[in-house]
């Protein structure tokens, strides 16, 4: 076993984690048969296959799988005992993998890379942009190191760091702005757009409008803020999206913007990551650039948008 690499050890939970040769070689930014002639090696020097080779997709077998949860761990670790070096420097430094969900990503995180990139010249920044139940996964697994996401997220492993609230406007075509702002109720009663299953944000809209996740079958759903509200715009219906993206989805869409009577639906965006990071510390100095860098750009939205 003492000839066992990290590096084989990095190959192969690429692969358990993307199921796939060539996808794996793509994120390890190697060729598929160096990827394909490390992970035969590490079978050899433990004396047991450790996928089964398809055509299309490899399956792990039952060592794999096991194998698969101590070499995540082992990487966890290791990642941890650099993080570890890292914190006892003033200044960040070095590769930050941060996650960011799809309705904050576009309007925050461009000038949140700015600022930090001003601030820590040293840091190599790595954004990622997925869904809020991929990102806890991969801050679990310790294949990020924070996020941006909306609270709470409710994972004991981690760290939440509340940030900043907004609110959620609604958008309607321009033919309705000077009609009356639908209550939750009447809301229940239109074609309201939302975003796909999987999204935060359709849970918060949802919740709004006291609609339960079983939606009627005719209801339209996107894949983003931005087809939502295009398709506001065609006039199929209405949807909510949060303050932050107004001026950037509604520039191009012929729609009207309201704020939605009390109870005002808003969400709280945060920060997370792993308890057991030793960069907690320096994970605290970046929340605080992200909630400048969100109530900046909450107050500029606030200005622009209707009373």
């Amino acid at each position: 076993m003492t000839n066992i690499s990290m590096k084989q050890l990095r190959y192969f939970e690429a692969l358990a984690q993307h199921g796939h040769f060539g996808r794996a070689a793509e994120a390890c930014a190697i060729s598929q048969p160096a990827l394909s002639l490390q992970i035969k090696e590490l079978e050899e020097v433990l004396g047991a296959p450790l996928v089964e080779r398809g055509p299309r997709q490899i399956r792990l077998t039952s060592l794999g799988e096991a194998f698969a949860l101590r070499v995540r761990d082992i990487l966890r670790a290791v990642g941890e005992l650099d993080d570890l070096a890292r914190s006892s420097h003033s200044a960040l430094a070095g590769r930050l993998r941060i996650g960011v969900i799809p309705t904050v990503g576009p309007y925050l995180l461009p000038a949140v890379i700015k600022r930090l990139a001003e601030r820590f010249p040293g840091l190599d920044l790595r954004p990622r942009e997925a869904i809020t139940q991929r990102l806890v996964e991969d801050l679990v697994k310790g294949r990020l190191d924070t996020a941006i996401v909306a609270l709470p997220v409710s994972e004991p492993a981690l760290n939440e760091h509340a940030l900043f609230e907004e609110e959620f406007v609604l958008v309607r075509p321009l033919a309705d702005a000077n009609r009356p702002v639908p209550n939750p109720e009447m809301l229940r009663e239109m074609r309201l757009l939302l975003l796909e299953e999987g999204h935060c944000f359709r849970e918060q809209a949802l919740s709004f409008c006291r609609m339960s996740a079983s939606v009627p079958r005719d209801l339209m759903e996107g894949s983003s803020l931005t087809t939502l509200v295009q398709m506001v715009g065609a006039g199929i219906g209405v949807t909510l999206i949060p303050e932050m993206a107004v001026p950037i989805e509604t520039r191009s869409a012929a729609v009207s913007i309201a704020r939605l009577g009390p109870p005002h639906p808003r969400r709280t965006i945060g920060m997370a990551w792993r308890k057991s990071n030793p960069l907690t510390g320096q994970f605290a100095q970046i929340a605080d650039i992200v909630r400048e860098v969100g109530l900046t750009v909450a107050a500029t939205r606030r200005e622009a948008a209707p009373a």
